[in-house]
């Protein structure tokens, strides 16, 4: 006869009345929260202390703890645009000591002869002014100034020398060097266009250097999970940094953290620029997709393919990440987007792709992880696509949750042994049983597949130094992605 597995209200009570005692250990349906982190800098007015994580309270908030023209700010705001919903943190860095911030300028040539407006972009941001028929340059010159630091969000402060606008990055380092400056845009598509006899010169951003240290803030995360982490820097420093923080021997995907995360980048540069940093990475638990030309800034970029990931895995972690738009950047003009041929090269070399829709929407196109071959440096696919490694995620949180919930205060015994059933005595054999059937229920949920295959390969027995141990060998088979259409067309005449 079964016996009922109380555990705190003893066998020889003797007081009358009615007891109950609660247990949960079949009640866990429980969901990993699924937070994202976004790595930006702070300027001056921003009140975060730098290195602290802290919880983002809105587009905002993150103006008041970054400064409003600040990297995080920017990013949140962006982030916010790709994923509305999802619980965020920020995690603010000072400019580093001794970095240089980067500097631009416009000098306006000579004045209009025709009235007209001024269609300026600043990392991707417009600033509309309207100028004058034999207005002076000066003037000119003065009012896109005011323009420009009217803007809350600008990342950018703009002073006067008679003709000339200079545009000092408001947050130091790399990062400055990436602000795009740049008259319509949008062209006459969108009526932009240079008024009628104005001329000017446009100096790029340069001379920014030296981007903060990650070491203390990413030390300073603790033990609280991340699944989304934008990271705005794609220097080797800093992603080594976010690849030692998350690596599988003693990072966040190691046994003893089991915290996991999985860091998302973006890289402005040149075909064989990207090519060579795709190259030179190789790390399941980071993603970079490159673009050439865009006004919008990588940071952005990054924090856009962020927010549209979490978004996307949260529902759903095995459907593909593609055809995804990332909303708050605009694209790079047709002639600098990647073609075909070098998007199939940079799969190969460790980048993921996009695509540009007919109205300018950027398209995500195959969004993968930069690794590319094992220790012994054989080409590797295992850990090829970014679904994996959340679809991983998933079921080992799904399978710990029922462990540890139904066999949390358990006593273990042999397989010969026969447990009346609510004895609270298991053998590897009853384990081994409930993970087929977790198996199953993942399968028909459409998280899995291969139930059968699952039940021959799984191995569940105690461990032969220690009694008190269970192995498992779980040998789990994610959903696949559908991702291509192969079609030959093998048509007949008559």
């Amino acid at each position: 006869m079964s016996t009922v597995p109380f555990k705190t209200i003893p066998s020889g009570l003797r007081l009358p009345g009615s007891f109950f005692e609660l247990d949960n250990s079949q009640a866990n349906t429980a969901q990993a929260n699924q937070r994202a982190l976004i790595i930006g800098q702070i300027t001056a007015a921003g009140i975060a202390t730098p290195n602290v994580p802290i919880i983002s309270g809105g587009v905002g908030d993150a103006a008041t703890q970054g400064g409003a023209s600040s990297m995080l700010a920017n990013m949140v705001s962006t982030y916010r645009l790709n994923d509305s919903f999802g619980e965020v943190w920020y995690l603010p860095l000072s400019d580093a000591a001794g970095a240089v911030a980067a500097v631009g300028s416009i000098a306006f040539t000579a004045p209009p002869t025709a009235n007209g407006t001024i269609s300026l972009y600043i990392a991707g941001i417009v600033v509309t002014v309207p100028v004058t028929a034999s207005q002076a340059t000066t003037a000119i010159a003065t009012a896109v100034a005011a323009a420009i630091n009217a803007i809350p969000a600008m990342p950018v402060t703009a002073s006067v020398t008679t003709s000339t606008v200079t545009l000092t990055a408001d947050n130091k380092g790399l990062c400055g060097n990436e602000i795009n400056i740049q008259l319509n845009y949008f062209g006459t598509a969108n009526s932009e266009s240079t008024p009628t006899g104005l001329t000017y010169t446009i100096t790029a951003m340069t001379g920014g250097a030296t981007n903060p240290t990650l070491t203390t803030a990413l030390g300073n995360l603790g033990n609280m999970t991340f699944d989304f982490i934008a990271n705005p820097y794609t220097d080797t420093t800093s992603l080594d940094a976010v690849k030692q923080l998350l690596n599988d021997q003693t990072g966040r995907w190691s046994w003893q953290q089991q915290l996991y995360g999985h860091s998302f980048g973006s890289f402005a540069g040149t075909f064989a620029a990207a090519t060579t940093l795709g190259l030179a990475r190789n790390n399941q638990h980071e993603t970079i997709l490159p673009f050439n030309g865009s006004p919008t800034p990588s940071w952005l970029w990054a924090s856009a393919l962020c927010g549209q990931a979490a978004a996307s895995v949260r529902t759903d972690p095995g459907v593909p990440l593609q055809y995804l738009p990332l909303q708050g950047v605009l694209p790079p003009p047709v002639a600098s987007q990647f073609l075909p041929s070098q998007r199939e090269t940079l799969l190969y070399d460790g980048l993921s792709t996009f695509t540009v829709a007919q109205d300018g929407t950027v398209l995500t196109e195959n969004i993968v992880t930069t690794y590319q071959t094992n220790a012994q440096g054989v080409a590797d696919n295992s850990y090829l696509e970014v679904e994996t490694m959340f679809q991983l995620m998933l079921e080992i949180r799904t399978l710990q949750a029922m462990l540890t919930s139904k066999y949390a205060r358990c006593k273990l015994a042999d397989n010969d042994s026969k447990p009346a059933a609510g004895s609270n005595l298991v053998t590897p054999n009853t384990i081994s049983a409930d993970i087929i059937a977790l198996y199953q229920e993942r399968t028909d949920a459409g998280f899995t597949q291969n139930a059968d295959a699952f039940a021959s390969a799984l191995v569940v027995k105690k461990n032969t130094v220690n009694p008190n141990r269970v192995d498992i060998l779980w040998p789990g088979t994610p959903v696949n992605q559908m991702r291509t259409f192969a079609t030959l067309v093998q048509f007949r005449l008559q």
